[in-house]
């Protein structure tokens, strides 16, 4: 069998539907721009003045590493569900876990920005129809203060002030709890949220052809106020070049003080480096819809290079502009940082009243709408066709007559129901998220990026609609090792417990696997699994790449692990 021109004939019930071209797949994908908000702030954060360069490396990498999955893409025109399940086939030969792995550590690293895109969402909202109020030593509330309170500071009659007019919305939740190093709250934040996911899964629920056409008018209102952001302050002047200077890591996160070139200074790097390539690499997910394009052979690559280009262009321009405008000590202000503030920054920069500030608030809650549709989309579909392929629970499998996997569709919203109540609850909470998260893409992006070299060697007689030049799978294969370095020297950044939650849930894979393979399959795979490939279930036993791929496992493992050890704050 042809796994560039056999096709699956016409579209059955219980099936995806064949119905967009790869501009329909570009616009789902340019969701992907808008996570610059999501992290912006933390980034500055953690990084100082070398912020705006972490921004444009990852995004280089990112481009570069897209090449591999979009040759490993055009082996499988049958299937969905993205890069994961295209790579997850290549380590089948080599451990019936390893696969499963891949698509499971790329579900929980695209899946939780549905919940964190609705907490910076809801924020921005709170901040519009209930703003927190800001006062200042002179302002005459402060200084009536301070006549009834005679010896109070100036600083604490601020404090006070603030708080006692504080809307009451700000401050009320229904339950609040801790949860080991994070909280969990249902606040005001939780059910804003919550009413956003809803309206996300509504429009979900009429197929890819329907999302698609949403995406396309909501990404053009987002997009271009993006590049109105990231280009109206530089044509206008407004970029201080002294901003970009000195070119040190800070010494200490979210304290202006420049640092050193030294392990410390190098580990806020990393993990500045870590946290961005959530955002940066996420256009890879223009190929999760393969089995929904008219023709894939050509459709796929198309999709992820030009929504590469794309995200190109948006990830450097618009944080270089942010830093180039706020400086430092703007990008160390608390709501820059927990990103609440963010929206009404990038607003700020283009000047006008306050009509022009509220549209484009608004334009930035859409923008955030935009990620959290791309995200269902392409984490919905990865459940459900790692469901088809025996590797996640039967009952995923379903899709309703528009062909959305609806099932898949209802998991990803329960789920993230339960992470949103934690990322309301307060900026530190927001970033273990992300980056347990982000373990679990770097998880992905290592096995993918390795996944390209192992198809080579086992499937290289098939056809490729695209071949990637060979240096570029390489290179791509290095950058794996690159990335095993962010994610064991980063994620201790943003939270010492992350990497080990990271890796304590990616290894929540086993017993769901176990359950669908052992239980319902009785240890057997679907046929069609294979079948995109030419191959049956005999074939798996030809290991043309040897040992080189458990080798992989083993170095992969030990840069994390070393890098952990050597990079400390």
């Amino acid at each position: 069998m042809s796994a560039v021109t056999d096709i699956s004939p016409a579209d059955t019930a219980g099936q995806l539907h064949r119905t967009i071209d790869w501009r329909g797949a570009f616009w789902v994908a340019s969701g992907v721009p808008p996570l610059v908000l999501f992290s912006i702030g933390g980034i500055a954060g953690t990084a100082g003045n070398i912020a705006f360069a972490i921004w444009i490396f990852s995004m280089l990498m990112g481009f570069i590493q897209s090449f591999t999955y979009a040759e490993i893409a055009g082996l499988f025109p049958n299937k969905s569900g993205g890069a994961s399940v295209y790579g997850a086939t290549a380590w089948l030969r080599y451990s019936k876990f390893v696969a499963p792995l891949s698509v499971w550590c790329n579900w929980f690293a695209w899946s939780p920005v549905l919940s964190l895109g609705c907490s910076i969402a809801a924020a921005y909202i709170l901040n519009a129809l209930a703003p927190i109020p800001g006062f200042t030593e002179t302002s005459p509330e402060v200084l009536q203060y301070l006549a009834a309170n005679v010896g109070t500071s100036a600083a604490d009659a601020v404090t006070a002030v603030t708080a006692a007019a504080t809307p009451g919305i700000r401050t009320w939740t229904l339950y609040s709890h801790s949860l080991g190093p994070v909280g969990f709250s249902l606040n005001a934040t939780f059910w804003i949220g919550a009413v956003l996911m809803m309206i996300t899964f509504a429009i979900q629920h009429r197929g890819i052809l329907g999302t698609a056409s949403v995406q396309k008018v909501v990404g053009l209102l987002v997009i271009v106020p993006l590049l109105i952001v990231g280009i109206v302050p530089i044509i206008t002047g407004q970029i201080n070049w002294d901003n970009y200077s000195p070119f040190v890591p800070l010494a200490a996160a979210y304290a202006p003080e420049p640092g050193a070139w030294n392990v410390a200074g190098w580990t806020l790097i990393l993990g500045g480096m870590f946290i961005a390539a959530w955002s940066t690499y996420g256009f890879e997910t223009a190929v999760c819809y393969t089995r929904e394009f008219k023709n894939p052979a050509t459709d796929t690559f198309k999709a992820i290079f030009y929504s590469g280009l794309l995200c190109m262009l948006l990830f450097m321009i618009v944080p270089f502009t942010f830093q180039g405008v706020l400086g430092l000590n703007g990008m160390l202000a608390t709501p820059i940082v927990d990103g609440s503030g963010v929206a009404d920054a990038l607003a700020g920069m283009v000047g006008g009243g306050g009509l022009v500030k509220s549209l484009l608030v608004m334009l930035m809650i859409l923008a955030l709408l935009l990620a959290i549709m791309t995200a269902m989309a392409g984490s919905s579909r990865t459940l459900y066709q790692g469901s088809v392929d025996g590797w996640l629970p039967r009952y995923l499998s379903h899709v309703n007559e528009h062909g959305a996997p609806t099932r898949a569709m209802w998991t990803d919203l329960i789920a993230n129901l339960f992470v949103l109540a934690i990322a309301s609850t307060d900026a530190t909470s927001f970033f273990f998220i992300l980056a347990v998260s982000n373990c679990g893409y770097i998880i992905f992006n290592f096995l993918n990026l390795n996944s390209g070299w192992i198809h080579r060697m086992d499937n290289g007689h098939i056809k490729r609609p695209w071949r990637a030049p060979t240096w570029l799978i390489t290179v791509g294969a290095l950058f794996a090792y690159v990335n095993a370095v962010f994610m064991g020297a980063g994620a201790k950044v943003w939270n010492p417990m992350a990497l080990w939650a990271g890796l304590f849930t990616a290894a929540l894979i086993i017993p769901v696997f176990c359950y669908r393979h052992y239980v319902q399959d009785r240890g057997k795979f679907p046929e069609h699994m294979l079948e995109d490939l030419g191959m049956q279930q005999s074939d798996l036993r030809v290991k043309k790449a040897g040992i080189l791929p458990y080798l992989t496992l083993v170095a992969g493992l030990a840069v994390v692990l070393l890098s952990n050890w050597f990079f400390v704050l």
